[in-house]
């Protein structure tokens, strides 16, 4: 079955956290590495810091990716910004600094590059999270020739809170397994995508959200053999971590 016909501005390969295996994983450093290897869609995860601004960061805590200690979101971005977020990683990239959502869009409207934009609040922030990156978004994108945007969130009180403020931003709701009632979630928020553990994904399910209009879209593959599968079953997007092994 073939795929919605619907304007879909996403090339099939998406480089996860920039080149977040390669490089330390959401800094400007592991984007940079991640379009040096020819790929033009990125996915990140942003949260805010305690003044409200969004930043990119995975965990709720700093530990695993930075040389700060605690939740990252009680911390304010003064503080956050001394951190060293690349020395976790390699000597390389020791005393590369964290990023603001700000400083990632000036990087992607000087190259012309697509991001989906997950939002990956700290526990108890969703719905606010999801308002201010939505308010954030809608300004740093507002121009007539912003590259693609998308917002995505395994959260859906926090992609409601983004709906609400940047309703022109379409949404993708983000699933590690099909619990009861995603459905309708999907439909509540008029998602025009849903991002799914390539696990998860099937050929019925690829074909039940193409007839709804929707995009099917997997996480995180790095295997040649299951990446072909799904293309095969007409896969719309494949987030990896792999991009010194899959020419996008």
């Amino acid at each position: 079955m073939s795929a919605p016909h619907t304007p879909w501005p996403f090339p099939l390969w998406i480089a996860h956290r920039g080149a977040g295996k390669l490089a330390p994983e959401n800094t400007l450093a592991a984007f940079r590495l991640g379009a040096a290897h020819g790929y033009r869609a990125f996915e990140c995860d942003i949260k805010l810091s305690a003044d409200g601004v969004p930043f990119l960061l995975h965990d709720a805590t700093l530990e695993r990716t930075t040389n700060g200690q605690g939740v990252a979101g009680d911390r304010p971005w003064a503080e956050l910004s001394r951190l060293d977020a690349g020395g976790w990683h390699s000597r390389t990239y020791a005393g590369e600094p964290m990023a603001t959502l700000d400083a990632l869009a000036a990087w992607l409207h000087a190259n012309g590059h697509a991001l989906d934009l997950e939002i990956k609040p700290t526990p108890g922030q969703e719905r606010v999270t999801g308002e201010a990156v939505g308010r954030a978004a809608r300004a740093l994108w507002a121009g007539p020739k912003s590259p693609p945007l998308m917002f995505s969130s395994f959260r859906p009180e926090a992609l409601a809170g983004a709906r609400d403020t940047a309703p022109e931003v379409p949404r993708a709701l983000l699933l590690d397994t099909l619990w009861p009632g995603w459905e309708g979630v999907a439909d509540d928020l008029a998602v025009v995508a849903v991002i799914t553990n390539h696990q998860v994904m099937t050929q019925d399910l690829i074909d039940r959200l193409h007839d709804l209009g929707r995009r099917a879209l997997v996480y995180t593959v790095n295997d040649a053999d299951t990446a072909q599968r799904l293309i095969d079953m007409g896969i719309d997007g494949i987030v990896t971590d792999a991009v010194d092994r899959f020419a996008p």
